[in-house]
């Protein structure tokens, strides 16, 4: 009896997946319980295990693919065994998503021979044949009807020559080209929701981080000892964020429709840079721990984050992100507003600067931060209120250990 590989549900607002890569191909032994398929939603990559022992008789979905959630993708089952009438369907409908999806006619060349006859073709086949200058019409193509697929044209011996020039619009020889899609795509969408739907504002403040950098350094062997992971600046502002918004409960708060929903708990998130684009492991209940426990966290969910190896619940739930470009040298910018929260943090770089205090000139270390918040749900007051609490937190750190 087969077994069905499904588009797993990763989260509660999941609808769909994008098929990142097949590690087993058709015919290929699996064991239950060994991983198959990373597949990608708008928040995480996920590896999904084989639910059987077997042979994987039929893959659905092909690299690219974008399937809605259980959906069947793959099917399982010993060898001889016949994939069902039902099952054949689904995987030609998903495989048109991949290969043939809208697939047009192209009329060939004018001539006796040709009248009336059309070139049946893959659009991505036709991009790849236009990128490489192949002449399609002189393809016999392999798929369903006689459809030139890609296949057909990487094993075309025209595909061997050097690819033709491309341009951009503006007739700019281009040198590479990335197609818009997994994760970049989401980021993308997401962002461009954000930047028309929210209405962006934003105030600044310049931290003094000579306190915060004393009590790093007394902490720092303390914390390594007790959990293994380093005290970090961001594990730092991560902790004042969070007293803060206690202070402050309408930037942790959300708009749906005509009303404000002022959020109880406090999850705060860290962007990381990780391969593919920005992703953002969430804190939850940061204002609740301890610098000592967020920092282990912190540097756990970093490193998954790097390794595509998150949970939906580690990447769900932020009620507030927090975005550091510091250590890539960048003092001030201002960052997008990560649906459907209110606000923003952005932290610049430390830098020494001279600095007058108590009518003295000294040299003290200072970090510009940028809050960027929805003007439809906070005002400019209490934004600028937020970001002094957040200022007199971190200029005054010994605040940071009390417990919640």
């Amino acid at each position: 009896m087969t077994t069905d590989v499904i588009m797993p549900k990763l989260g509660l607002t999941m609808k769909e997946g994008t098929i990142i890569e097949w590690t087993k191909k058709e015919g290929d032994r699996v064991e239950k319980g060994e991983p198959i398929v990373e597949v990608e939603t708008e928040k995480i990559s996920n590896v999904v295990e084989a639910p059987a022992s077997g042979i994987l008789l039929k893959i659905f979905a092909l690299k690219g693919s974008v399937v809605p959630v259980t959906e069947v993708i793959a099917v399982i089952g010993e060898p001889g065994e016949e994939v069902t009438t039902r099952v054949v369907q689904k995987v030609e409908q998903l495989k048109i998503e991949e290969e043939v999806e809208n697939v047009g006619a192209i009329e060939r060349p004018t001539s006796e021979q040709m009248i009336g006859e059309k070139i049946r073709i893959s659009p991505l086949a036709k991009k790849l044949a236009e990128e490489r200058g192949v002449d399609i019409t002189k393809i016999k193509g392999t798929g369903p009807e006689g459809r030139i697929v890609k296949e057909d044209i990487l094993n075309s011996a025209e595909a061997t020559a050097a690819p033709t020039t491309q341009r951009s619009a503006e007739g700019v020889e281009i040198s590479e080209t990335i197609a818009m899609s997994g994760t970049r795509k989401t980021i993308a969408d997401r962002l461009s929701h954000s930047y028309h739907s929210a209405v962006h504002a934003t105030v600044m403040t310049e931290v003094d981080m000579s306190k915060a950098v004393e009590l790093r350094q007394k902490l720092l062997s303390e914390v390594k000892e007790k959990t293994g992971a380093s005290l970090t600046y961001t594990g730092i502002l991560v902790k004042a964020v969070a007293m803060a918004l206690k202070n402050h409960c309408l930037v942790n708060s959300t708009l749906e429709g005509d009303t404000i929903k002022v959020l109880k708990s406090i999850n705060v998130g860290v962007a990381v840079d990780a391969e593919g684009g920005l992703i953002v492991p969430v804190i939850h209940d940061a204002d609740k721990k301890t610098l000592s426990e967020t920092a282990p966290l912190l540097t756990k969910l970093v490193d998954k984050a790097r390794k595509k190896s998150l949970s939906m619940e580690e990447v769900s739930s932020g009620t507030f992100t927090i975005t550091n470009l510091g250590m890539l040298g960048v003092h001030t910018f201002i960052p997008i507003i990560n649906p459907p929260q209110a606000a923003i943090l952005g932290a610049g770089s430390m830098d020494k600067k001279p600095a007058v205090i108590e009518g003295k000139i000294e040299v003290r270390t200072r970090m510009n931060l940028s809050l960027v918040y929805d003007h439809r749900i906070v005002d400019g007051a209490e934004a600028a209120r937020f970001l002094q609490t957040l200022k007199e937190k971190i200029e005054n750190p010994s605040t940071l250990l009390e417990k919640a």
